[in-house]
């Protein structure tokens, strides 16, 4: 694209602290929240004639960390198709060379609210059931995938007013794999499941803790376990639900479970004493939902011990839930995802850099198959790669890329 044309394009306004770049096409924005990975406005977009999300990622590539991050939230936005999903419409960059770019904006669906302004109201067991549904189900799309949210809280959950639910943000999402140690530093502390609070590594069931402490603020409407570090999070968790079985403290490396072991031992309360009857609504007439049926499903999802605790298959066949069950809302076909499973373990930050300018160039999930199949055949990959290395020298980039390219151009199938 020309690059006086490219320049008319876009205009600049500043934001709170920040200054958001963007497409003419999105007007009239305004912040409406912000995160460790960037910040949010809302926007009119003239083009779809809708209001929009703008999430500017600023620097993204500036260390490791931030670069895994801002690239599994794009690929995953990408790559993943459901109702309970976030939708990605658009993303952009100002900068003009692969040499200049440093700022990345992600163009969303605008909901209403987040789970935490919903909390605070008065909910009847439909709406709260209907919630949890539309949860499990984004949640199950993503673990077919074989994706683990790992950040799943109340600030992480977008609704409409008609009760519509979406899940969004993955900078911390990641493939699940048997054998490895995943990192411990996950989701925010309150929703931070026991085998990751004490190290163990963990499966896709972490998820579902998230998920019944996001239902136990939704009942109580006051955080579960407000636990201030991670030592007194774990303290929160065994006064409320007991001091777990020496069978699972036998799982636990030594370290830990002497630590574990010289805590106070505590009974906990059973689940009507900490779910009485008073925090739900009344029973409904017309589901036939009930307290009893919502605590039962309070009471497997907060176990202590993983291999215990439910499933979200199984959470979806429970009777508080699976009034709402539709087959072509679980079962969703999961497409687009193969890309996500195999490039962020091995990808160095050159490489993301690489295909986040590929990404830039936004398509409809239609054309994308023949966009990267010819991505990987054009002939003047070279050039790009050779971009790539301006920004930083790097000799062993090229041989590098051009593994990667053999590697992978056979088996990228969108």
């Amino acid at each position: 694209m020309n690059r006086n044309k490219r320049e008319k394009e876009y205009y600049s306004l500043d934001v709170g602290d920040s200054t958001f770049t963007v497409l003419k096409r999105y007007q009239n924005l305004r912040p409406i929240g912000s995160g460790a990975q960037g910040i949010v406005c809302s926007a009119y977009d003239h083009n779809l004639e809708r209001n929009v999300a703008i999430k500017k990622l600023s620097r993204p590539f500036q260390n490791q960390t931030h670069a895994k991050r801002a690239y599994r939230e794009l690929v995953l936005m990408k790559c993943v198709n459901h109702k309970n999903i976030i939708g990605l419409l658009n993303v952009f960059t100002p900068q003009k060379t692969l040499e200049e770019f440093q700022d990345v904006y992600i163009v969303m669906e605008l909901m209403d609210a987040n789970l935490c302004q919903v909390i605070q109201m008065e909910l009847d067991h439909e709406r709260l059931s209907y919630l949890l549904y539309q949860m499990l189900c984004g949640i199950k799309h993503l673990h077919a995938a074989g994706i683990i949210h790992r950040d799943l809280k109340p600030s992480n959950i977008v609704v409409k007013s008609d009760c519509t639910l979406k899940i969004l943000d993955f900078g911390l999402a990641r493939t699940a794999a048997t054998g490895l140690l995943m990192t411990p530093y996950v989701v925010t502390r309150y929703y931070r499941a026991p085998e990751v609070i004490l190290g163990m590594g963990y499966q896709a069931n972490v998820d579902v803790w998230s998920i019944g402490c996001i239902m136990a603020e939704m009942v109580r409407g006051s955080v579960l376990f407000p636990g201030t570090d991670h030592i007194d999070q774990w303290n929160k968790v065994i006064e409320q639900l007991g001091t777990p079985s020496q069978e699972f403290l036998m799982k636990l490396n030594q370290s830990v479970r002497t630590y574990v072991e010289n805590r106070p031992r505590y009974a906990g309360y059973t689940f009507e004493k900490l779910f009485p009857d008073v925090l739900f609504p009344a029973d409904s007439e017309h589901n036939k939902l009930k307290a009893s049926q919502a605590r039962d499903l309070l009471s497997k999802m907060l176990v202590i011990d993983a291999s215990k605790r439910i499933s979200v298959s199984e959470a979806l066949q429970h009777p508080y839930i699976n009034v709402w069950y539709d087959p072509t809302e679980v079962e969703a076909v999961n497409v687009h995802i193969f890309l996500v499973m195999k490039y962020h373990r091995e990808n160095i930050i050159l490489q993301w850099v690489f295909f986040f300018k590929m990404s830039l160039h936004f398509f409809p999930k239609t054309r994308y198959n023949n966009l990267i199949q010819s991505w990987f055949h054009r002939s003047n990959k070279t050039v790009l790669i050779g971009k790539a290395l301006k920004i930083k020298r790097c000799a062993s980039f090229k041989l590098q890329s051009q593994r990667f390219f053999q590697k992978y151009k056979k088996t990228i199938n969108f």
